[in-house]
């Protein structure tokens, strides 16, 4: 793949550009992960009642709803990987995900890629929980992990995947 601004191919996509579908497609999931919470809500209050509900909150710090969390971004991201190679984000900015091949990816390249691409999050949650450095600072030396992570470009590495700028219609 080229990597000048005129490709006769599809060119590898510049880093701007997956820090904006980044930008945008984290919009999109605060709102799919709001409705998922409010549906986990919802189920608690029916099983266990609103006045249990509101003494005690079997939601803050419950393993399963944070798994059960992790699954919907894991789902919302992967589906659109596997179906297209685009998120809604990826549409916008005209990205999308292939193998190497230039075909679309599988369920396990997905896998790869949402672990490797959530590796930012770890410095994140341990500077903040274990030296109990401040939201701020912790995110924004995860946000330097990131921006290193898509530089090396290893989501991709890892997963056999690449991701491409598509040309203008």
């Amino acid at each position: 793949m080229a990597s000048n601004s005129r490709c006769s191919e599809l060119c590898l996509a510049p880093l701007r550009r997956r820090l904006a579908v980044i930008g945008y497609d984290v919009l999109l999931l605060a709102g799919v992960l709001l409705g998922a919470t409010a549906l986990a809500l919802g189920l608690a209050v029916v099983l266990l009642g609103s006045e249990a509900v509101k003494l005690h909150d079997p939601l803050r710090g419950n393993p399963f709803f944070s798994t059960y969390l992790l699954l919907v971004c894991f789902f919302f991201y992967s589906w659109f990987w596997t179906h297209g190679g685009q998120t809604l984000g990826m549409r916008a900015w005209r990205l999308r995900v292939q193998g190497r091949d230039g075909l679309g990816i599988g369920w396990w390249q997905a896998l790869l890629r949402f672990l490797s691409a959530g590796l930012w999050l770890i410095p994140v949650a341990y500077l903040h929980r274990v030296f109990g450095v401040g939201v701020g600072l912790s995110l924004g030396v995860g946000f330097a992990c990131l921006v290193l992570l898509l530089a090396l470009r290893l989501p991709d590495r890892l997963s056999e995947t690449e991701l491409v700028l598509l040309p203008k219609r």
